[in-house]
């Protein structure tokens, strides 16, 4: 296994700050129990001792049996035979208490940062920012569904017949303007300083534990019969690319922008979004990575950084959005803090989900042994973030309800027109 589960928050780190991290488990709603980990830990410590206590007694009688006599000889096989039943013994009782203890330790959360709103739940979060004018119309809008299928842009109904739930097609001037959306952005972020990757989206299991998406989470992630899993973001592939791996500090930071599908079951949304682009099982998404020196600091300039290339996206495209800061009781366990940011959608009256923004400290890259060498030479984890470039079709959404007109057809934004073979206006 690549990913050294040991490796989580260190446990030294848990131990000399047992108060805060009981406060983090209570302010993010998460059921952790550390008195159990402590006292599994000291556990491990005591049998690692002990079996390398008797290990060492090995080597000791193996060496002697060379110098030894017949009778000292069968003396030393002796021992060296209820010595090697002790040891047989200790490794399985440390195999089990190591099971456990991983387990322990993949449960522990990331401490939020200190800017981070207290709250019950995804209600508390606070509004940090809107941006731009809601369209006011002298007409009834339609919703985006209406809107998509009568210009013939979009066929839920052999969607759903060739997928199930939530199955959809994009075809004509809808797959046109998705391709326009992600060769724009591509070039948008590109301009960014990005290295552009097109990542595996089957991964190994080991890998959603190495950026928190395991354990929690487990019912939304599509798997194959072969105990791999279906990626429901680039970060992932993206996080895995480095695992194991040393860099120099002059080699940091690592800006990644990567295009890929994306998986997931939406298993607990079953009763909410049901028609529509909104909660699907499959799409595509552009996602920023960033891998950095293991400073706050520098975590977060880079959380700040990128976020507001999503926001520039999304002013580029006129599209009004609002810009939420999670709070604690909404947080993911992995998270030091996170931003969403949310688009207008008229015919509902309200702002939706487009994108996030997270940072983890060396939450991730602790698991993914990813790390540097300091100035000093000292080794260190880098700090790792991410952030949505931008999710397709879930921004068409918007798009097409904020950029109707009275006809019903849709105006296109002006820096897509380039990427829509010059049209200008989706119309029957």
């Amino acid at each position: 296994m690549l990913i050294l589960l040991c490796n989580m928050l260190d446990i030294k780190f848990i131990r000399e700050n047992k108060k805060l991290l009981e406060e983090a488990a209570k302010l993010k709603r998460i059921s952790f129990d550390i008195d159990r980990l402590l006292l599994v830990d000291d556990r491990r410590k005591n049998l690692l001792a002990r079996t390398e206590e008797k290990r060492a007694e090995q080597k000791v009688s193996s060496n002697a049996i060379v110098k030894a006599s017949s009778e000292e000889r069968s003396q030393i096989m002796e021992k060296m035979k209820v010595l090697k039943g002790e040891l047989e013994k200790e490794e399985a009782e440390l195999k089990n208490v190591l099971k456990e203890w991983q387990a322990l330790m993949l449960e522990v959360p990331n401490v939020p940062d200190a800017s981070v709103p207290h709250g019950k739940g995804e209600e508390d979060n606070k509004v940090l920012k809107t941006w731009g004018e809601k369209p006011k119309f002298n007409f009834e809008p339609k919703d985006h569904i209406e809107l998509m299928t009568e210009l013939n842009m979009v066929d839920f109904e052999r969607g759903t017949k060739t997928h199930g739930f939530r199955g959809y097609y994009l075809k004509n001037s809808g797959a046109m303007l998705s391709w326009a959306i992600w060769n724009y952005s591509r070039d948008f972020f590109l301009g960014k300083g990005f290295d552009l990757f097109l990542p595996p989206v089957i991964v190994h299991k080991n890998f959603l534990y190495g950026t928190g998406h395991l354990p929690s989470g487990a019912e939304d992630i599509y798997q194959t019969q072969d105990g791999d899993y279906l990626a429901g973001t680039a970060e992932i592939p993206m996080m895995a690319y480095h695992a194991e791996e040393l860099f120099e500090k002059k080699d940091l930071p690592k800006r990644y922008l990567a295009f890929s599908p994306c998986f997931r079951r939406e298993a607990g949304s079953y009763s909410k979004d049901v028609k529509g682009l909104i909660r699907v099982h499959e799409f595509f998404k552009l996602e920023q990575l960033v891998l950095c020196e293991a400073s706050h600091d520098e975590s977060v300039k880079f959380h700040e950084e990128l976020n507001r290339n999503t926001e520039e996206f999304i002013e580029s495209l006129g599209i009004p959005y609002q810009q939420l800061v999670i709070c604690t009781g909404d947080l993911k366990g992995a998270h030091v803090k996170s931003y969403d940011t949310e688009l207008w959608v008229p015919k509902e009256g309200k702002y939706r989900e487009i994108a996030s923004a997270s940072y983890y400290h060396d939450f991730q890259t602790r698991r993914f042994n990813t790390r540097y060498k300091d100035s000093d030479g000292k080794i260190k984890y880098v700090h790792s973030l991410n952030a949505t470039a931008i999710p397709t079709p879930r921004i068409l959404v918007s798009l097409v309800e904020n950029f109707q007109q009275e006809d019903g057809s849709i105006k296109i934004p002006q820096v897509l027109v380039p990427y829509m073979n010059g049209l200008s206006v989706i119309k029957k």
